[in-house]
């Protein structure tokens, strides 16, 4: 035996059920049958409370609506003195659903015409993009770098450098000062260096935080400043002394100092 199955739609309303009912069964909305219609909806009810499925307060006031005008219908229309009949219990309700039914079909044709242009790709002024992306490139090519930027900078140099498992205590073989003139060395007849290739080249962690330190130094006595191009991620040093402020090259051309002559 095969199980009993129940299907119970969902419905936005009262009247999207009504209208249900009345596609569903091709009736008249302009002469329902009123007592065929209120056993229906009953019906609905009956089968969402068996469910146990929360009713909303609209379909109690419209089933309520619905069995008030089945019992004026049953009641019989008195002419009035003018030979006129009794106005109809139902012309209400049919306005009713009329309305709701004209508002129905309007979201459902402006659904449609969402979806299609949900598909549709309008081509785009591309002239305009090329002329503007090219206006960008030009104004953004330098911007000055945050402190973030270069610690961000300081973080790279130091994931490359290698680590060491074995730990000895030496002193250290660079100092601020040392490596401030280093990295001023490496201006020679240039306005600007590479700051990432400078550091690379370095081999101990401790070298390039004392040079980092010896750089924060210079740009805080204003002897350099650093910029940073946008779509690289590239940083610059650029001098901002002149020729005679510039100490002379560092005889270790990777800012280190010989322990002998120390």
């Amino acid at each position: 035996m095969s199980a009993f199955k129940v299907r119970i739609p969902d419905f936005e309303g009262p009247l999207d059920l009504l209208l249900f009912f009345i596609k569903r069964d091709e009736l008249d909305i302009y002469n329902i049958p009123i007592a065929y219609i209120t056993q229906e909806f009953l019906s609905y009810i009956r089968v969402m409370q068996m469910l146990d499925l929360e009713l909303a307060g609209e379909f109690i006031v419209m089933a309520a609506t619905l069995m008030q005008v089945k019992a004026r219908m049953l009641l019989p229309r008195v002419e009035s003195e003018e030979g006129e009949e009794e106005f109809d219990p139902r012309a209400e309700l049919t306005q009713r659903l009329l309305e709701y039914k004209r508002y129905k079909e309007s979201a459902e044709e402006l659904q449609k015409l969402e979806l299609e242009q949900r598909d549709r790709y309008f081509r785009r002024l591309f002239k305009y993009d090329v002329r503007k992306v090219k206006q960008q490139d030009d104004e953004d090519v330098m911007q000055d770098v945050t402190m973030y930027q270069l610690i961000k900078a300081f973080q790279k140099a130091m994931v490359s450098i290698p680590k060491k498992t074995v730990h000895e205590v030496r002193s250290i073989p660079w100092n601020i000062e040392e490596q401030g003139h280093w990295l001023m060395s490496h201006f020679g007849e240039r306005p600007a260096y590479n700051f990432l290739e400078v550091m690379q080249h370095m081999k101990e962690k401790v070298q390039v935080v004392v040079t980092f330190i010896a750089l924060l130094e210079l740009i805080r006595a204003h002897r350099v400043r650093v910029e940073i191009r946008a779509q690289f991620n590239d940083f610059e040093l650029i001098r901002t002394e002149t020729t005679e402020d510039i100490a002379p090259p560092m005889e270790d051309h990777a800012g280190t100092r010989n322990a002998d002559t120390a």
